[in-house]
């Protein structure tokens, strides 16, 4: 696949990708292999994977992860209440006759990961923030990422119409089988430096000065420095970009840093934090703009 026409696809959905997360795209696509994206939540992990469907032109089929995920919320479950009325329908009926009807297509209820292999149009399976569920459902997951086929013990092994492109996406919140990284590609995403932050900024608020898109980039690079609980995702600079332009700011002072803080910021220390040092961390000196 050529690379420069995948960045340049990228950029025209909306997602300016640095070097390496090209080259493991286009090797995603091109060997077949899942990727394990890993790295601090808001930094495009799972725009990765909506940008990389608009280029395929495939449709984006997510799966969530969170603790306690099992295989009738991943993988499939059947329609019991449809099972049950089709048991009092054949009341008479034998069971031989009668488990065979029970396990058909029609009372099979498909989840994210078997509607990604059963799909006959190709897609993209995000399967977001595996690091939230059990390492059990790690389990459920390697025959799918290993040979993109499913098991089902009432109709047997269903194996892929189309070939996914698999995106698996974590905060590094605890560490992955050694079992499931084996079978995927790895990229690590981190915070962008201020002059790539700056072009994001640009792409997605084209109206914004590119002085002020810079000066965006800089405050939130120190303001990431801190000791947050939550330190602001790159859409939150966006939204803060946003912010800026409706109330008029035509630079960003202490004043105007205090002001527009709840749209960077989503805790109340982190938001205390930040209003304490905001001289320091805009250059100014101290008790310029401060009420």
């Amino acid at each position: 696949m050529d690379r420069t026409k995948l960045a340049s696809d990228l950029r025209d959905a909306g997602y300016l990708a640095d070097d390496r997360t090209v080259l493991v795209s286009a090797l995603s696509i091109e060997l077949g292999k899942p990727v394990l994206v890993e790295g601090p939540a808001g930094v495009g992990k799972t725009e990765l994977a909506k940008a990389l469907a608009k280029v395929t032109d495939r449709e984006l089929v997510r799966l969530q992860c969170y603790e306690g995920l099992d295989e009738a919320r991943a993988l499939y479950e059947w329609n019991y209440r449809a099972q049950l009325l089709r048991i009092q329908a054949a009341q008479g009926d034998g069971w031989d006759g009668l488990r065979d009807d029970l396990f058909a297509e029609e009372f099979l209820l498909e989840r994210p990961l078997l509607r990604a292999i059963r799909s006959e149009r190709p897609v993209v399976l995000l399967v977001d923030e595996i690091d939230k569920a059990d390492q059990e459902f790690e389990a459920l997951l390697l025959e799918l990422l290993s040979d993109f086929q499913v098991s089902i013990p009432e109709l047997g092994t269903v194996h892929a119409a189309s070939r996914p492109l698999v995106l698996l996406t974590s905060n590094a919140a605890r560490e992955l089988t050694e079992a499931l990284k084996r079978r995927c590609l790895f990229l690590t995403l981190d915070y962008p430096s201020p002059e790539r932050e700056r072009d994001i900024l640009l792409e997605h608020v084209p109206e914004l000065p590119e002085a002020i898109a810079f000066r965006i980039a800089e405050v939130a690079a120190k303001i990431r420095e801190l000791d947050l609980r939550k330190p602001p995702a790159i859409s939150e600079t966006i939204d803060w970009a946003h912010s800026l332009l409706l109330i008029g700011a035509d630079s960003i002072d202490s004043a105007v840093l205090r002001e527009t803080l709840p749209v960077v910021l989503k805790h109340r220390t982190d938001l205390d934090l930040v209003a304490d040092r905001a001289a320091q961390l805009l250059g100014e000196p101290i008790g310029k703009g401060s009420r």
